[in-house]
């Protein structure tokens, strides 16, 4: 399942009270969630918009980095531009079809998430038990639309703002 077949899947971090970032940033360390995160998007196209990249800074190793902007001129070296959600999965699945990969990572904001979600077919959910201040939220999940597949729980580690969980959803066909 590579290229036109390739999994949609969100990649994201979210509080308790549904907070995903504070001031263009993350709202918390978490070490763990970070580690996790490479796991999960290594080898695979991610999509991003610009204000993602930009907090993130740099393109991400080992990894096609797909940044979604309405601004045409725009530009930055080890990263490829699409002008909307729909050209960057098109250009998402040919990097997948190049790579072989069987999955195309979305990593936010709220607004590429928003985008993604009624097409998404897997989330890979970091819940971060905590609830921080924070400027911006994830979408509410349609419940009825998702299965749990996977759930494993962790006391904080000495990097980590708090405890956490990361669970992997599925959307029900």
């Amino acid at each position: 399942m590579a290229g036109e077949d390739a999994r949609i899947a969100l990649v994201v971090a979210v509080a308790e009270n549904d907070v995903i970032g504070w001031q263009g940033g993350l709202a918390w360390h978490q070490s763990s969630d970070l580690k996790f995160f490479r796991k999960v998007t290594m080898n695979k196209p991610l999509i991003m918009g610009r204000k993602t990249f930009e907090s993130i800074g740099k393109p991400l190793d080992g990894r096609d980095n797909i940044v979604v902007t309405r601004n045409t001129s725009f530009q930055a070296p080890g990263i490829l531009i699409a002008a909307n959600l729909e050209d960057a999965l098109v250009l998402a699945r040919e990097k997948a079809r190049a790579r072989g990969a069987d999955e195309i990572s979305v990593i936010g904001g709220a607004q590429i998430y928003e985008l993604t979600l009624p097409v998404a077919d897997r989330i890979y959910l970091s819940e971060i038990h905590y609830s921080p201040d924070g400027d911006t939220f994830f979408p509410r999940i349609n419940k009825a639309q998702w299965r749990e597949i996977s759930r494993e729980r962790h006391a904080a580690g000495a990097k980590d703002a708090a405890d956490y969980s990361f669970v992997v959803l599925e959307r029900i066909r």
